[in-house]
């Protein structure tokens, strides 16, 4: 008998530990460390959509906690959220939560830290506050702005819509089917003279050696008549020039002055005069020796 007790027991002690052992397991598997030491506190919202037992729950990002419970007030008509935070967390007053949605669809919440001294102590209840959502966001910011750009868009439209219509878009179109068939006919034809600029590219380069070579030979050449000049003697030349003016400035001084020999045989008029009768009377003379030969002329013969 004793030993059918003693049975019991140890079989009731197992299932009394496995049942212990499943419901840790599974809390821990929701995220709830049993063993941890942990603060509670409550927030009521009017709704919870996507929020679910083991969320997290965070401050600027950071996970400080899970939410517990959810459960249905039936007294307020809202619903109260248990949240199991960090037993080091202190939450001052006016600290709010907010409820966050993802992009999934999932809730998550969020601890606004308060600036206050005094903090709430352990099971008190926190305000809580809802974001707006995305649609919320659409309607308030973007929806006022595609309203006013709607009677733009459709000015926009019409004036696209006259453009595509116009006849002068059509024959625009044509002539620069007209250009890119020019352009691709240049183009064929700048190939074409590439290729033979690439085939008379040997000769080419042959006559600019060529012409390299008699630039380098005009080059020496006047090198060499650079050298002849420094070494001509050209201040002997330059002194000899400057005798030559200084002697034909003085000749020019000696003509231009009245008193001088020169001056007075180039300005003399009774001088010029009498020399062009001489000339004449010479003249005459050689006349009459050419008519007369034997009045000057005696030829006597023995």
């Amino acid at each position: 008998m004793k030993s059918i007790f003693n049975k019991n027991v140890l079989i009731a002690v197992t299932v009394i530990i496995s049942l212990c052992l499943l419901y840790w397991g599974i809390e821990y598997l929701k995220g709830i460390n049993l063993f941890k030491p942990a603060n509670f506190y409550y927030a009521n919202f009017e709704q919870v959509e996507g929020l679910n037992i083991s969320a997290p729950v965070r401050i600027n990002g950071f996970q400080v906690g899970l939410v517990r419970e959810i459960n249905y007030d039936y007294d307020n008509n809202q619903i109260s959220v248990l949240m199991s935070l960090n037993k080091n967390l202190k939450i001052p007053h006016g600290s709010t939560v907010s409820l966050d949605k993802e992009v999934l669809g999932t809730a998550t919440l969020s601890i606004n830290l308060g600036h206050e001294k005094e903090n709430y102590e352990v099971g008190d209840r926190i305000e809580s506050v809802i974001p707006g959502g995305l649609m919320d966001k659409v309607d308030e910011d973007i929806m006022p702005q595609v309203a006013r750009i709607l009677p733009k868009l459709d000015s926009i439209l019409y004036n696209v819509n006259a453009l595509v219509s116009n006849p002068a878009l059509h024959s625009s179109v044509t002539r620069l089917d007209a250009i890119t068939a020019d352009l691709a006919n240049s183009s064929q034809q700048l190939t074409g003279l590439m290729a033979q600029l690439n085939g008379k590219m040997p000769q080419i380069v042959s006559n600019v050696d060529g012409v390299t070579t008699n630039l380098n030979t005009t080059t020496q050449n006047i090198n060499q008549l650079s050298e002849s000049l420094a070494n001509a003697p050209i201040e002997a030349t330059l002194s000899d020039l400057n005798a030559t003016v200084a002697n034909l400035r003085q000749v020019t001084n000696q003509l231009n002055d009245k008193n001088s020999s020169l001056g007075l045989l180039l300005n003399d008029k009774s001088l010029y005069e009498n020399a062009n009768s001489s000339i004449m009377s010479l003249d005459e003379l050689l006349k009459d020796i050419k008519c007369n030969p034997k009045r000057y002329i005696n030829i006597k013969v023995f």
